[in-house]
């Protein structure tokens, strides 16, 4: 079926997006973004509309005619703690917040999807689209799955599209199996004890552990492409007493990401990095504790939930890479294959763009009616949808 988006829907579509990304909230703190996706969503009836799910996430629910399938469609409502460089009218305007990952354009895919769905419901079954919270922390999915209400509207199958710079625009990565890399953060604190600077023997400074340990890290350096044995320890930050010069350090935090491919090696991998690290700290007579963060589990796609997205993509000629997943990054949405059948596919932002994260970054409105299109065609696959007349 062709899914048609006339000028003047994509450029209020454009404006939504353009709205959301000058007022975007980090993780945990969606408050006002969950409220504008209901109100701006409204007129669309859905049947069901859940909010404060896992947190500030919203769920829509599209009823079918028949019985049949449950189909969830997600994307992600959190910006991130980044200060957009940018001279778009549309920039964001609170400080040291932006949506540099492109949250606010899936979203206006999602919008797209449900201003579709709201007229032309399913054949059977049930559309979800979920507007999912705190994905870049990893807490988001694990919250929605735990969240009682989630209990009401477990998915069948379950689809997301994330935009990816370095792919040609428009163009698309997917496959069944592994998609992205599992991730964890790993924070070690390290205690010694302060001295005057014209005495440093008489304290324990963590400097030389610190030194050490950088250096270690090359040893967790495995592979150069995401299969068995691949991993990486990427550090990300290191803070070392106060910023003075009359005392000497006397306790430091270092702060790494560990990646492997399957979700499971994670402890693994932390016990061997903090088993390295201890014996250095021993070593320097140092303290030492550490503690995990953002878990964010492997993306393994379900051959059937790929198929259906490779079908959608053939349907509209767009160009495949075949060659860029599975990747080192790593995706929240790797949780819902616990619960359904899941996928996850790659939409290229363009080449030489900025790539995600980076202080310059910004969606393009023109994937806005590529990425709905494919939600459209999947859940036309699964669902069944009407084409609406005129279109």
């Amino acid at each position: 079926m062709t899914f048609h988006f006339d000028p003047a829907e994509i450029a209020t579509l454009t404006n939504w997006r353009h709205k959301l990304h000058q007022f975007p909230e980090v993780s945990g703190e969606e408050v006002e973004t969950a409220k504008e996706v209901v109100s701006f969503l409204a007129d669309t009836n859905p049947e069901t509309v859940v909010t404060g799910l896992g947190g500030h996430g919203v769920a829509l629910v599209y009823e079918g005619a028949e019985p049949g399938p449950s189909v969830m469609l997600r994307c992600e409502l959190d910006a991130l703690q980044i200060h957009e460089i940018s001279d778009l009218p549309y920039r964001s305007k609170i400080d040291n917040k932006a949506h540099m990952c492109g949250h606010d354009g899936h979203m206006t895919m999602m919008a797209a999807v449900a201003r579709h769905i709201g007229k032309n419901r399913p054949a059977k079954g049930r559309a979800i689209l979920l507007f999912q919270p705190a994905e870049e922390t990893a807490h988001g999915a694990e919250a929605v799955l735990a969240d009682p209400q989630f209990a009401a509207i477990t998915p069948d199958l379950s689809f997301a599209i994330h935009n990816m710079p370095g792919l040609p625009l428009a163009s698309v990565a997917v496959a069944a199996g592994q998609i992205t890399c599992a991730s964890m953060g790993l924070k070690l604190e390290l205690t010694g004890k302060t001295a005057h600077a014209s005495m440093p023997e008489t304290g324990i400074s963590p400097a030389k552990a610190v030194a050490r340990i950088i250096d270690g890290l090359e040893r967790f350096q495995t592979g150069e492409v995401v299969a068995q044995g691949f991993q990486r320890v990427t550090l990300t930050n290191v803070q070392m007493g106060k910023p003075v010069f009359g005392v000497t350090p006397g306790s430091a935090e270092i702060r790494m990401t560990l990646r492997r491919p399957e979700s499971d090696a994670m402890p693994a991998l932390v016990e061997d990095v903090v088993a390295m690290v201890a014996a250095i700290a021993s070593e320097e007579g140092l303290g030492l504790s550490h503690t995990t963060h953002n878990f964010f589990r492997a993306c393994i796609n379900d051959p059937e939930a790929a198929s259906a997205f490779e079908t959608a993509a053939a349907d509209m000629e767009l160009d495949r890479s075949h060659d860029y997943v599975p990747i080192r990054g790593a995706e929240d949405f790797g949780l819902f294959g616990s619960c359904s059948k899941s996928a996850l596919l790659f939409i290229g932002s363009g080449m030489d763009k900025p790539m995600v994260h980076n202080p310059d970054y910004d969606f393009p409105d023109a994937l806005i009616p590529v990425g709905a299109g494919l939600f459209l065609r999947v859940l036309d696959q699964t669902l069944g949808l009407a084409q609406p007349s005129g279109s």
